[in-house]
């Protein structure tokens, strides 16, 4: 059956929709549910750039639709406007205007009057970024500078304190992203984001049970043993990969006490090219080196088990969304940024490119070593090992 051929979600389905997708479901999720392909539950959410509409409620101030009934049935007795003021607690201007604005007091029908104000009344609100041009230019180049719209919204309340108009919030600048239909900023800067995401996720949002992720028997990062977690014995490493363009993938695997990095080339993401690269590359420092390993939920991995059989190391896997609890890794993949900028092609480099890179970035002195190098570290450890 063609999709044009299906009936519309209604409006009791949007609502389960929407609650849904603020649950964290997935696009396929949410069209099984409701018995809809992924691709109309996507256009749906995409028409409002993943934000659900906000319902639409009745100003006290405006008139109900029982006080519309009301003037009906006062014209229909042919009792006077005032009358009917008097009635409802409103003043007469209110129910001339409404009488006048709906054809009169011999075609003045309340549900038809309702409906119409109703219907009139839906106008958009007025985004603050479209209403100031210096502050939309302001925010269009930090994008353009790949700042998040967190970093902007901080950095202009940090600059300008006292000038409100100057002021503009973390949610304003994605929603005047991801909603088009606003005019404001220019769909491209979308590139700029980290994730380049087209809509708003729900912070629930995961993975799990998607057909992503599906690590079997995976040990999960709280069994990791507490002398990895205060770094005080070295060979407890954290690894990552980090994409290039033409979907390209270099591992890297840093060593949590002493920050020593190892860049492993993959030839691709699946996971036993991923495992046997890192096997390989594990076997080149000495034993007593390698303890455990830490990884996120990536299915680059699935194969782990594999891993720990050909090299005796235990793998653990951090909790959903949660990059901090691999903070070493992290921090190192954006220093890796200096010599492997976004959109570069990462298959063009061989191993030896990458172990030069590496050699460089473990002999730089870091602060959080007193400013010795995770070489000389490594070395003395190495040293002082039986």
């Amino acid at each position: 059956m063609a999709h044009s051929d299906r009936p519309a979600l209604t409006a009791e389905q949007k609502r389960d929709m929407w609650s849904r997708w603020k649950a964290g479901q997935s696009l396929s999720e949410i069209g099984r549910a409701l018995g809809k392909e992924r691709s109309s539950i996507h256009r749906m959410v995409a028409s409002t750039g993943g934000y659900p509409p906000e319902p639409r409620r009745r100003s006290p101030r405006v008139l109900s639709l029982i006080e519309r009934e009301e003037i009906s049935r006062g014209l229909a007795e042919g009792v006077s406007l005032r009358t009917i003021a008097a009635r409802s607690g409103r003043a007469a201007s209110t129910i001339s205007r409404e009488v006048a604005r709906h054809g009169g007091r011999h075609r003045y029908r309340g549900t038809q009057a309702d409906e119409r104000a109703w219907q009139r009344a839906r106008r958009p609100k007025p985004c603050k970024l479209a209403m100031s041009a210096a502050l939309r230019d302001l925010v269009a180049a930090k994008l353009a500078l790949d700042w998040s719209p967190q970093q902007i919204s901080g950095w202009l309340a940090r600059t300008h304190p006292r000038e409100q108009a100057l002021r503009v919030s973390t949610e304003t600048i994605y929603r005047s992203l991801f909603v088009q239909a606003r005019g404001v900023l220019r769909t491209e800067l979308m590139a700029h984001l980290r994730t380049r995401r087209s809509i708003r996720r729900s912070r629930l949002a995961t993975s799990k049970g998607q057909g992503r992720g599906g690590i079997v028997d995976a040990i999960s990062i709280r069994e990791r043993p507490a002398e990895a977690e205060d770094r005080a014995v070295p060979g407890h490493w954290e690894g990552d990969l980090v994409a290039g363009s033409a979907n390209s993938h270099i591992a890297t695997l840093v060593e949590r006490s002493t920050r020593y990095l190892l860049l492993v080339k993959v030839p691709g993401k699946g996971s036993a090219s991923v495992v046997d690269a890192l096997a390989t590359q594990v076997r080149t420092l000495p034993r007593q080196l390698w303890a455990s390993l830490t990884w996120d939920r990536g299915v680059e991995l699935a194969e782990h088990r594999r891993f720990s059989i050909a090299t005796n190391v235990a793998v653990y896997f951090c909790d959903p969304r949660s990059p901090w609890q691999r903070g070493t890794n992290e921090n190192t993949n954006g220093l890796l940024r200096q010599y492997f900028p976004k959109y570069t092609d990462l298959s063009i480099y061989s191993q030896a490119d990458l172990d030069l890179v590496a050699g460089k970035l473990n002999a730089r002195p870091r602060k959080t070593l007193e400013y010795q190098t995770p070489a000389a570290m490594l070395a003395a450890i190495v040293a002082s090992t039986p």
